[in-house]
């Protein structure tokens, strides 16, 4: 990665003009003006009011529920990019999964001294409980989320792994009712990739790792107080299974079971939606009430399966992120399409020092951080800031990571001041099973809408877009109908 500064633009190239994927929506911002697509982004909001797409703000004293914003300009990918980034994510993926069977089976990456041992074996995600577990098939990872950043170079990079509980698809799914509904003389459905396969896709792939021809599958969430809790009921509804909680599941002879008004029902496939020191009082943590007691013990038994599986977390813990070029290598003995951004380690002595030396250059993460908490971002943070961080960094060295502050790729947003730039990121969902990898078209483009921000989750005050992956290069020129 180079040192550029200058962001990408995603719409207009280096000399102003538009490039050819957005001349169409080009032509329909100039024709609606900022008055109208604010109006159009009042309307979406309204639309995700009455449909209860929210999402909780744990940081937020009041656990206070929100309605997810959203930007009514779409993000546009051509095909031939897409068709890179979909080979690269599947790459990442099935070394990935590759890794977390080695790990729990023969240890010959650790063996072989390229990742190293203590990096795993004490890692909080890694699970005992799931050593020497023959499963199905060697999938663990079923349901991903990559998360990827267009830098300043124009190229695409990685920004992190997310194989435990990802989220965010339904967001994915209802911009593009949005779209589709508000955009009318814009989208043309003809000319952008359908997202709308995504639960069957989804159901496809679990019914091909449990290796039956039509499993009883549950989606086990914690409940309404989660915040993803919307996309849960979601997903169970349109791939047809039943959202439980953990006290509607029951364990007899190393078997699962669901209570129904018809009485109970053997479940083949639990989609957990809860982490794992919840999943079973008897495996893990004895105090949780929203797991089923003897899970584990029927998922041993090959008697259920369960995605994503128990002991995901230990591959996308950001200190195992660095080692994911040396796996694709490793296990697929090919070189990675997608990249890595450059990462210092805190745990090494030498790349600890360069951190500290310029904390207020660099982006910091907890190697256990998600949803953007806990991050130190140098550049738009104070002294004082920088100098409680540093404490806590030189407290568990091991803790944290740390990499360059990205030239995000910027998005023509509706903000307060009209429309503006903001930075945005791509979450690709990737679908793993024997058969075949899939991915979602495009995925969620999360947007950063506080001007200058790099932050783009939703619990930082980020809001959503519509993802358009074009069939060609260039949608035709705009329609009438919405200006």
């Amino acid at each position: 990665m180079g040192v550029e500064t200058e962001f990408y633009s995603e719409m207009h190239a280096g000399d102003g003009s538009i490039r050819p994927t957005y001349a169409a929506v080009g032509q329909w911002m100039e024709r609606s003006g900022a008055e109208k697509l604010e109006t159009l982004n009042q309307q979406a909001l309204a639309m995700f009011y009455r449909k209860g797409v929210t999402f909780t703000v744990y940081s937020d004293a009041s656990n206070t529920e929100r309605v997810i914003p959203f930007d009514i300009i779409p993000r546009i990918i051509t095909r031939s990019e897409w068709t890179m980034l979909e080979a690269g994510c599947s790459q990442r993926i099935r070394a990935l999964n590759a890794f977390i069977h080695d790990i729990y089976h023969k240890k010959d990456i650790l063996h072989a001294g390229i990742v190293p041992e203590e990096q795993v074996l004490v890692n909080d995600g890694y699970e005992p409980w799931m050593v020497d577990i023959s499963l199905p098939q060697p999938m663990y990872a079923l349901i991903s989320g990559i998360d990827l950043v267009r830098h300043g170079d124009g190229e695409y990079y990685v920004l992190e792994d997310n194989l435990r509980t990802p989220s965010g698809v339904s967001y994915m799914l209802e911009s593009r009712c949005i779209t589709e509904r508000l955009l009318e003389g814009v989208f043309d459905a003809e000319k952008v990739l359908p997202v709308d396969g995504y639960p069957q896709m989804l159901r496809q792939s679990l019914t091909e790792c449990s290796e039956k021809e039509n499993p009883y599958i549950v989606v086990l969430t914690p409940g309404r107080y989660n915040s993803a809790y919307y996309e849960h009921a979601f997903l169970a509804r349109e791939m047809g299974a039943a959202l439980v909680h953990g006290y509607d599941l029951y364990v007899e002879n190393n078997r699962v079971y669901v209570r129904t008004v018809n009485g109970r029902q053997r479940v083949d496939i639990v989609y957990r939606r809860l982490d794992d020191a919840f999943l079973d009082p008897l495996a893990f943590r004895p105090d949780s009430i929203l797991g089923v007691p003897g899970l584990m013990a029927a998922y041993r038994a090959g008697n259920v399966l369960i995605a994503n599986a128990p002991g995901t977390g230990v591959a996308d813990d950001k200190s195992i992120y660095p080692y994911v070029g040396d796996m694709i290598r490793f296990y697929l003995a090919e070189e990675p399409i997608l990249h890595n951004v450059p990462t210092w380690m805190c745990r090494k002595k030498d790349d600890l020092a360069y951190v500290l030396d310029h904390l207020g250059e660099l982006v910091v993460k907890e190697t256990q951080g998600s949803g953007g908490y806990g991050m130190l971002v140098g550049p738009k943070s104070t002294k004082q800031e920088i100098a409680a961080y540093r404490k806590r960094i030189k407290a568990a060295p091991s803790n944290f990571i740390a990499q360059p502050t990205l030239a995000l790729s910027t998005c023509p947003t509706c903000v307060e001041e009209g429309i503006a730039p903001r930075h945005i990121d791509l979450r690709p969902f990737v679908l793993t099973s024997p058969k075949k990898v899939r991915l979602s078209a495009g995925g969620l483009t999360r947007v950063a809408l506080r001007e200058g921000s790099l932050v783009v989750n939703s619990s930082q005050g980020g809001g959503v877009k519509d993802t358009w992956i074009l069939r060609g290069d260039a949608l035709p020129q705009a329609k009438g109908g919405v200006a």
